[in-house]
């Protein structure tokens, strides 16, 4: 169970930076859970957030250990096609600002849910968004805790599965503790606090690696194409993972139309905006969380490149997280133990915060949108609400920890994919329905999010990211299901986005004008005042 000793780095280092922030941040939690009076507290940090420090929250919630590590890792194996992730989540963005933050601030009280039951039929409504929002944030926080494990093998020399597995819950107590104690507000100052590490740890990285060749990116590029000779000038131009057939092409375009538009759809992102005080403030939180989410893309960059050119890809093909494993060997490479240490605990930094934000949004729905709203009918205090919260909070960790210990070694970037197609499947069609088509009704509703949820995980299901997809060069199998002899996959596509987004696009307009439910002209009316001005939002509630 003890750590033991690896190729590069000290895991006794890395183990005392670590816990250096974990008490840190426990000493902030404990320090914002003494305002936690209401559930507007617990919930929404009482909306006390300004839009800067809002923003840096939504940076902190949403560069996950998928943007740290897995497209540094990916830029460096994959070059070009590899930052194409990086573009993606970046305009998915400008998505949520034009589309998404301001309205749904406006609109909402504390959950998605609350926006789209606000003018339909209540209880069909808040349990089909609660069954979504569950979902997208249940396959996210099991890919995060099995990333944890993943990770472990390489940041701590914890090679055995034993000691992977204590890792893991962990991680899962530290991140029901973060929520327990501190509610909204104390997860909103963790996620500050990691982001600013991240932020500075990417950005000395970025200037180290630019350093070696006198801030020379021509330089970086050659000698990044000079260490990879598999891949030689491919690296530097289009098609390296995305361009060998017609297939992979629209693959890419699958992903990438999931990225853009599953942002504007994921929970745990579109409720960071009830933790400021009104619409401004709304905006200028996607702002703030645009030009740092922006930065730390070119910093990425900068970091593939450099992994690439510095530590060289058949080394990071065969240290233990593979392509996670580049930024960490990158880091022991320029800065040695320390800053291998460092990166380690921004690395977990950055798991426990996104977990964290996850499970307070998960636990949130389940108090506020199904035992709430739909088992007690609207009967219940604030403080009874935030009592179930917090229950349901220990449970989705004791879930995660156990998912996460069963997941650990396996391949997981589906779950990632899964949880972006839901969102823009299930969740991102029927908000745009609610907000601006005035004969949208209960069952294009129901039609959307279920319809969408199924298809997407049906698909992923009968895709090569469960079974049958092998690497042509050795015979390996690169799916979930790593027997080659089971295949039973036969949707063509890793992501399932290119089919579903918009079939739940047209489910949900054949489920309204198959209706005869009446349009509340006036709840519609109502809702478009409130969703422009913000008049009396906090008091968003359905009929």
């Amino acid at each position: 169970m003890l750590p033991m000793a690896t190729d590069i780095g000290n895991p006794t280092v890395n183990i005392a930076i670590f816990a250096l922030f974990v008490l840190a941040t426990l000493a902030i939690v404990f320090r914002a859970s003494r305002n936690n009076k209401t559930a507007a507290d617990f919930y929404a940090g009482g909306r006390s957030f300004t839009g800067p420090q809002n923003g840096i929250a939504i940076a902190g919630d949403y560069l996950s250990a998928a943007s740290f590590l897995g497209i540094a890792g990916a830029i460096a194996l994959n070059g070009y096609d590899g930052f194409l992730y990086s573009i993606g989540f970046l305009v998915a963005w400008l998505v949520a600002l034009l589309l998404v933050a301001e309205l749904l601030r406006n609109t909402g009280r504390f959950t998605m849910a609350d926006v789209l039951s606000f003018r339909l039929k209540q209880r069909p409504v808040r349990m089909a968004a609660a069954i979504s929002t569950l979902g997208v944030c249940f396959f996210y926080l099991l890919a995060q805790m099995a990333g944890a494990g993943g990770l472990v093998a390489l940041l701590l020399g914890v090679s055995n599965r034993a000691g992977q597995s204590i890792v893991i819950a962990v991680v899962g107590i530290l991140m029901i503790t973060y929520v327990l104690v501190g509610g909204m507000k104390g997860t909103t100052w963790v996620q500050i606090v990691k982001a600013v590490l991240l932020v500075i740890g990417a950005g000395i990285m970025t200037i180290w690696v630019l350093a070696k060749y006198t801030f020379n990116l021509s330089g970086l590029l050659g000698a990044a194409v000079d260490k990879s000779p598999a891949a030689g000038e491919k690296l530097l131009s289009p098609g390296l993972q995305y361009g060998v057939t017609g297939v992979t092409k629209l693959d890419f375009i699958s992903l990438a139309l999931a990225l853009v538009l599953g942002t504007a759809g994921l929970p745990h992102v579109l409720m960071r905006f009830y933790t400021v005080p009104d619409s401004k403030e709304a905006r200028r939180s996607v702002s703030w969380a645009i030009w740092i989410i922006g930065i730390f893309y070119l910093f990425t960059l900068v970091l593939g490149y450099g992994a690439a050119a510095i530590v060289g890809p058949d080394a990071i093909r065969a240290a233990p997280g593979k392509a996670n494993s580049a930024a960490p060997l990158l880091a022991f490479e320029l800065g040695g133990e320390v800053l291998l240490g460092v990166i380690s605990a921004v690395a977990f930094a950055t798991i426990l915060a996104v977990v964290a934000g996850l499970t307070i949004t998960a636990s949130t729905s389940f108090a506020h949108d199904i035992y709430g709203q739909i088992i007690k009918k609207g009967q219940i205090s604030g403080d009874g609400e935030v009592r179930v919260a917090r229950y349901t909070a220990v449970v989705i960790g004791i879930v995660a920890i156990i998912g996460g210990i069963f997941a650990n070694g396996q391949n997981i970037a589906f779950l990632v994919a899964l949880a972006f197609a839901v969102a823009a499947s299930a969740n991102l069609p029927t908000i745009l329905y609610s907000l601006f088509w005035r004969r949208f009704n209960t069952r294009g509703a129901l039609w959307s999010i279920y319809g969408g949820l199924a298809s997407t995980i049906i698909l992923i299901i009968f895709s090569p990211v469960v079974s049958g997809k092998v690497d042509k060069k050795t015979g390996a199998s690169l799916s979930m299901i790593t027997d080659t002899g089971i295949d039973f996959h036969w949707f063509p596509l890793d992501n399932p986005g290119i089919v579903s987004i918009p079939l739940a696009f047209v489910l949900g307009w054949l489920g309204t004008v198959t209706s005869k439910e009446q349009v509340d002209v006036d709840r519609f009316a109502e809702m478009e005042v409130r969703s422009l001005t913000g008049a009396g939002a906090e008091k968003a509630v359905s009929h």
